[in-house]
């Protein structure tokens, strides 16, 4: 028998893998398995005010980036108090923004809606943030995120100032702050997944037309006079954003309305949350939209508890849900969070807090 030469065993080889790999398609993925992985490449770079690392900004660390990016680009903040405002275009996907810790790893800015700019027109309050991200598949972890503008007092004017605006597809953030007054985060546009977060403000301190879920975050209120947390900008039935906080904490001062409807179809739902004694009795705000009072906006609560909870059940078009009208704002398929969040990914960081001493 003639014996296989060496051209016909590399051809049998290359066939066997083709057919392996040919059976990896759509048709036959493992149950279970979930589109959630991230391109292969991964490139890391380092930031520190102090110059040990390979930037001294984060701006410049970001502008280091080639326009579409593909790979995952990690970029370690190291400790200390970042003065800087910080913009991630659309061009530049597949970013990570790691800091030393909540505490300690801090970017801030401190513009109003009211301040000029480089046009010489008032900046508007979506311009404001201290950092603005344009991209898809953004993640943050253990940092925070500042605006130092001064708060107002209520109805003065031009004084929003947002710490952060997330105006990309599938953003994470995980042990991340936010610390502002009025409109502290900007959720704008897109599927956000926020876990162990901390955030901070007195008026419509998270604000937009984004589709999020807040899950184990502490919502804390810096509020006078009054104040109000959750002004979501839905304008059709048709659209599927909103805000779902579940098992969070409301705390701070008062009294504040939990919700308001910026959107004539506003959604807000509030589930498994602890309220502190400082919602007002109205619990919620129409905005003016007197077709609320025919339920076109959603604002529903699911056992919440608390000294505050049940003023969070307010008005008699708010919707105190049962388990089943409830259940959609429950899990991370409300952001489709099973295609683009892994596992890991919402892991709580061990690292230690400290205060930041480094102003950079």
């Amino acid at each position: 028998m003639e014996q296989p030469n060496v051209f016909t065993i590399l051809g049998l080889f290359f066939l066997l893998n083709s057919a392996t790999l040919g059976g990896l398609g759509s048709e036959s993925r493992p149950r279970g398995h979930h589109p959630w992985l991230k391109p292969l490449g991964k490139r890391t770079i380092t930031v520190d005010c102090q110059g040990f690392g390979d930037f001294l900004t984060v701006q410049a660390a970001i502008d280091s980036i080639p326009e579409g990016n593909t790979e995952n680009v990690t970029i370690q903040i190291g400790a200390g108090y970042y003065v800087e405002k910080v913009v991630v275009p659309a061009s530049k996907a597949f970013i990570t923004l790691q800091g030393a810790g909540r505490d300690v790893t801090v970017i801030e800015w401190h513009n109003r809606a009211s301040d000029l700019g480089p046009t010489g027109q008032q900046l508007r309050t979506y311009n404001t943030a201290s950092v603005t991200v344009f991209s898809n598949h953004f993640t943050a972890r253990n940092m925070s995120f500042k605006n130092t503008a001064p708060a107002p007092m209520p109805g003065m004017e031009g004084w929003q100032a947002a710490a952060f605006r997330i105006s990309g597809d599938k953003a994470l953030f995980v042990g991340c702050g936010f610390y502002g007054a009025q409109d502290t985060l900007c959720d704008d546009a897109g599927r956000h997944y926020l876990k162990d977060c901390y955030i901070e403000g007195s008026i419509d301190f998270i604000f937009g037309n984004g589709r999020s879920m807040y899950k184990d975050c502490e919502i804390h209120s810096i509020a006078t006079k009054f104040g109000s947390i959750a002004a979501q900008a839905r304008q059709s039935p048709l659209e599927k954003t909103g805000f779902a906080f579940v098992n969070c904490k409301v705390t701070g001062t008062g009294p504040l309305y939990v919700g308001r409807a910026l959107g004539q179809y506003s959604r807000v739902v509030f589930a498994y949350t602890y309220f502190d004694d400082i919602v007002s009795n109205e619990g919620w705000d129409d905005w003016d939209h007197r077709s609320n009072q025919r339920k076109e906006a959603f604002f529903g609560v699911y056992r919440c508890w608390g000294p505050g909870a049940g003023s969070a059940r307010g008005v008699s078009w708010a919707r105190e849900l049962d388990f089943m009208s409830a259940k959609p704002f429950l899990v991370k398929s409300f952001v489709n969070g099973r295609h683009w969040i892994s596992p890991s990914d919402e892991l709580k960081s061990n690292l230690r807090h400290s205060i930041a001493n480094v102003n950079c």
